[in-house]
């Protein structure tokens, strides 16, 4: 398993930095544009955009290309067919996105051309003047990510981790340069920003589309290979993950829309909140999903289901070995961690504390979201699209009934939190759900040797959370900054849970560390 711990930390090397580069970009919005209707309407433009990303792009797509992909690379060594299969499936993505997108800017151009344009909040009207600039980032993001899917498959991964940090480079760039321009309203800052993302997702689909010649399959617009097999399972395939995608991002926009509802900053506070939360999640559970999704199905085409369970149990294991920490020190570290990040300029006091109570919040599901993204590249690997959306649409549903049950019940100033616990009782009942269809199909998945060093792992986190809550105490009434506090609380807290775990469960820390250094573990004596 040691090839899927040295891929994973490839893109959790590369995701880190990432991560990193996207909390400064956030550090510098936040007090540029702060946290009031101008961020709100851009989270929400920027969500479209994102939307078919996730749901197109990352989403259907990738999980419905890579393992029938995978299984041309292992049966065709001299690429024709797949590179036939990549040039169809591209060039009928980039036209069925495009006309998508061309309709949808004339539309909004025409519709803010009308007289009812003077009628219009300030926040409506600045959300579709952004939404018009930022529609083309979905096809160049979306092809993008169609490169990603074809790299993963040759089981390249540093490529494609590097394509978000171009894209916080050129929002950094832009953000830096209207730090520069003091005299510009918050509405033209906006509109910058909206015209830097637009070029990096240029610069994004120039850059994979360059390492795709690379590797031998230079994109080119064909018509060939449109009425192939492999081509229509793709399509076939896609369709269906498409539903459960596009459920979720449906949910994703009600849940935005909803947070609207719920008070005019709940959108941005939100924001916030989930671009904390992307570091920890993006680092580990997308640094595991994106790589087990080829792995599997690589074992898959091979018919070798030990050895994708194997690599599913050992995965599932180091995961949590690190999530479970970083939960625990979130919960705890939310107030400081928040003021450190973001409070400055236009973000106050009090929409730190707001960011913080969903950062808290969604803390908590931090080992359900990455236990998802492991269990869905599991049945996808499969050729298996409805299992997971049969879960993802039913899923939907409660979430949608929890949200509106929070906005109408909580009082205003939790209702932005509500909407957070909801998206994590969902996500832990997702995890549930898949984990005993995945038994019923193929069997034990070594579940009770799992949850045993789970709750030792619980254990460990558990004591590390209670040090690093008293010594915050402490801290606390010695009126220590937040960096100061936070850069001595997290070295603390990461010795107190290795030690703890050491105590608890000593082989199996020994045998994570010997994975981690590639060598195959030890026996138990």
């Amino acid at each position: 398993m040691s090839s899927i711990l040295k891929n994973t930390a490839v893109v959790a090397a590369f995701t880190s930095l990432s991560r990193v580069l996207g909390l400064v970009r956030e550090m510098l919005q936040s007090r540029l544009i702060g946290a009031g209707y101008e961020q709100s309407a851009f989270a929400l433009a920027f969500a479209i955009p994102n939307m078919a990303r996730r749901m197109f792009g990352e989403g259907a797509l990738t999980a419905a290309f890579v393992p029938v992909f995978k299984g041309e690379l292992e049966a065709d060594e001299s690429l024709v067919r797949a590179k036939r299969l990549a040039r169809a499936v591209l060039t009928m993505s980039l036209m069925m996105l495009g006309c998508a997108v061309l309709v949808a800017v004339l539309s909004l151009t025409a519709f803010l051309h009308w007289p009812w344009r003077e009628a219009l909040s300030p926040r409506l009207a600045l959300t579709v003047d952004l939404t018009r600039i930022m529609l083309p980032y979905m096809v160049f993001i979306c092809a993008a990510a169609f490169g990603m899917g074809v790299l993963n498959a040759f089981g390249k991964f540093a490529a494609p981790a590097m394509l978000p940090s171009i894209l916080n480079v050129v929002w950094i760039s832009a953000l830096a340069a209207l730090c520069l321009c003091p005299g510009l309203s918050t509405h033209a800052k906006t509109m910058s920003i909206a015209c830097a993302i637009l070029l990096a997702g240029l610069l994004q689909m120039a850059f994979m589309f360059r390492m795709m010649a690379k590797k031998g399959i230079a994109p080119r617009l064909t018509r060939k290979g449109w009425r192939d097999g492999t081509t229509r399972l793709v399509w076939h395939n896609m369709a269906i993950a498409c539903i459960g995608a596009g459920a979720v991002q449906i949910n994703y926009m009600l849940d935005q829309v909803l947070a609207q509802k719920a008070n005019p900053w709940a959108a941005g506070v939100i924001g916030y909140a989930d671009r904390l939360m992307e570091l920890p999640l993006g680092v580990v559970g997308t640094a595991f999903g994106t790589v087990l999704l080829p792995t599997f199905s690589g074992f898959f085409a091979k018919a070798d289901i030990d050895g994708a369970k194997n690599a599913f149990q050992s995965s599932v294991r180091n995961m949590l070995f690190v999530v479970l920490p970083c939960a625990a020190g979130l919960v705890v570290l939310a107030p400081e961690l928040t003021s450190l990040i973001y409070k400055g300029g236009a973000f106050d006091d009090i929409a730190a504390v707001r960011v913080a109570r969903a950062v808290a919040c969604y803390s908590l599901g931090l080992a359900f979201f990455c236990l998802q993204k492991t269990l869905t590249p599991w049945f996808q690997a499969q050729k298996d699209m409805k299992t997971p959306l049969t879960v993802t649409v039913r899923l939907v549903f409660a979430n949608a009934a929890l949200n509106i049950a929070s906005v109408w019940l909580l009082p205003v100033e939790w209702r932005h939190v509500g909407l957070a616990a909801s998206t994590v009782l969902c996500a832990a009942a997702a995890c549930m759900w898949l984990w005993i269809l995945a038994v019923r199909r193929n069997g034990g998945m070594g579940t009770v040797g799992l949850a045993a060093a789970v709750a030792k792992m619980l254990c460990s986190a558990l004591a590390m959370a209670t040090v690093v809550h008293i010594l915050r105490g402490i801290l606390a009434e010695r009126d220590f900054a937040a960096g100061a506090a936070v850069a001595m609380l997290v070295p603390v807290g990461a010795a107190v849970y290795f030690a703890a775990e050491f105590l608890f469960d000593r082989q199996s820390m020994r045998n994570i560390v010997c994975e981690f250094a590639g060598r195959r573990a030890r026996r138990n004596r």
